[in-house]
């Protein structure tokens, strides 16, 4: 089944920037080492001796980086060199987390089948850049894609719930969360969809309101199938209290829009609905009332006699880590309980490497997205442009709810930092989303920037992004 068409693009010409294969793989042996010298120095601080298995770690870790470094040098020479050693350090530090949390007390097994999952991550993430020889494929596939995610979304509410949340399916020992895997196929429907139908949501419809300038509401028949997928996936969500995920595929979906019309008016009327919900949420839901509680007095367990909770237990954590650290393996963070290896990953990582070593992360991640927004600059074709945004706007929402949530920033919602925390299902999709923007910045790099269309130039918006047009 196909997307609409009227997203014609030119193909990606036969000669394009220099790959940077050479600087790619000496920045994933940068990777391998630093994630190898991380769990070596958490083996020597927590047992007094070099882990005996720290030489099969390395060599599994660099086996796994070498093999996907010559997928993208076979199968996207013209790729950017930065996404691939970024997302082997993020996965090697995480382990290294997950293992030193393992050790407290020892016995956990959290770090192996981390290693598993990883492993999968990375046989998938080959199998995309070997197989998905040109990005635009993916358009063809929009309304299976839409189908497929609100089947993986909807079956988990089949099963029991975990922790409050019916989001995992558990079968034969082995438990997967869908919605994980929903979210990438929800960006490659939002961009064919806005994509083939960009023109007509940006100069066509009614003035919403006055106050609100350029704002119009375009026709129910352009925006109604879009609006009414997302409005099923979050309420499906919902019913699953699945609340961060619901939260990510709402901030997804205002930013697809705002650069598919460019009109900022989007983005304050996407602010608003989400403070409504979350008001909404937070008043009704008594599972997220109770993270609102925390949030809004983290102490309020201590006061009452009945010990810090996770909240406050990631606060102490942070405040331990100060600007450098207490080192690998030195911290407490394991008393955060439970969720020390998943949700709350992010305060090991405070308190162990202090500010500097969780501004280096952060910064990471930063990179990551950033990269992505520039292939979208790059690309001429619409569908690239927004499933490039739409990509990297899924990380950038996942860290900031994340970061937020165990900062003390937002109220948590319960979801895993890409690449550093526990959890399979997540890992296997970041390393999947790695891979489209491999392949989408293989894209960008053989076309080339963009033409900028002459006597068009126009400050302050990212108008320009879906038609090559600036409006």
């Amino acid at each position: 089944m196909s997307a609409p068409t009227g997203t014609a693009a030119a193909p990606p010409s036969a000669t394009g920037r220099p790959g940077r294969r050479g600087v790619e793989l000496t920045l994933l042996t940068a990777a391998v080492l630093i994630s190898v010298l991380g769990y070596v120095i958490t083996g020597v601080t927590r047992t007094g001796s070099v882990p005996d298995d720290a030489l099969r770690y390395g060599a599994g870790l660099g086996a796994l980086a070498l093999l996907a470094h010559l997928a993208v040098r076979l199968r996207a020479p013209c790729a950017d060199p930065l996404p691939l050693p970024i997302a082997v350090l993020l996965n090697g530090l995480g382990l290294v987390l997950i293992h030193r949390l393992d050790l407290e007390p020892p016995g956990g097994n959290a770090a192996p089948a981390q290693l598993v999952w990883s492993t999968l991550g990375v046989g998938l993430f080959i199998a995309v850049v070997t197989v998905l020889r040109d990005h635009r494929t993916l358009q063809r596939y929009a309304y299976l894609s839409v189908a497929a995610a609100l089947v993986l979304m909807t079956v988990p509410i089949f099963f029991p719930a975990v922790n409050g949340a019916r989001i995992w399916i558990r079968a034969g020992g082995l438990s997967f969360q869908p919605g994980e895997f929903a979210k990438i196929l929800l960006a490659v429907f939002f961009a064919a969809y806005l994509a083939a139908n960009h023109h007509t949501l940006s100069v066509t419809g009614r003035r919403l309101h006055r106050r609100l300038g350029r704002l119009r509401l375009p026709a129910g028949r352009v925006l109604g199938p879009v609006v009414t997928i997302w409005l099923v996936s979050v309420g499906v969500l919902v019913l699953e209290r699945d609340l961060g995920t619901s939260l990510l595929f709402f901030g997804l979906f205002v930013v697809m829009l705002y650069v598919a019309t460019g009109r900022t008016g989007w983005i304050a009327v996407g602010l608003l609905l989400a403070a409504a919900g979350a008001v909404a949420a937070g008043t009704l839901e008594p599972h997220v009332h109770g993270r609102v509680e925390d949030w809004l007095n983290p102490f309020a367990t201590i006061e009452a006699g009945q010990g810090p909770g996770q909240v406050a237990q990631s606060l102490f954590a942070f405040g331990a880590g100060g600007l450098l650290g207490t080192g690998l393996g030195l911290g407490h963070s394991a008393l955060i309980g439970f969720a020390a290896t998943s949700d709350f990953v992010l305060a090991t990582a405070g308190e162990e490497l202090g500010l500097v070593g969780l501004t280096a992360v952060l910064v990471l991640y930063a990179l990551l997205v950033a990269r992505g927004y520039g292939y979208a600059l790059r690309l001429r074709d619409p569908f690239g442009r927004l499933l490039a945004v739409g990509l990297s706007a899924i990380v950038a929402l996942q860290v900031f709810v994340i970061a937020g949530g165990v900062t003390g920033l937002i109220p948590l919602t319960g979801m895993a930092m890409p690449f550093l925390a526990q959890g399979g299902s997540s890992v296997v999709t970041n390393w999947i989303i790695v891979a489209l923007l491999i392949r989408l910045s293989d894209s960008a790099r053989r076309a080339g920037p963009a033409p900028r269309p002459a006597g068009a130039v126009r400050h302050g918006g990212p108008a320009a992004l879906p038609g090559g047009a600036v409006r």
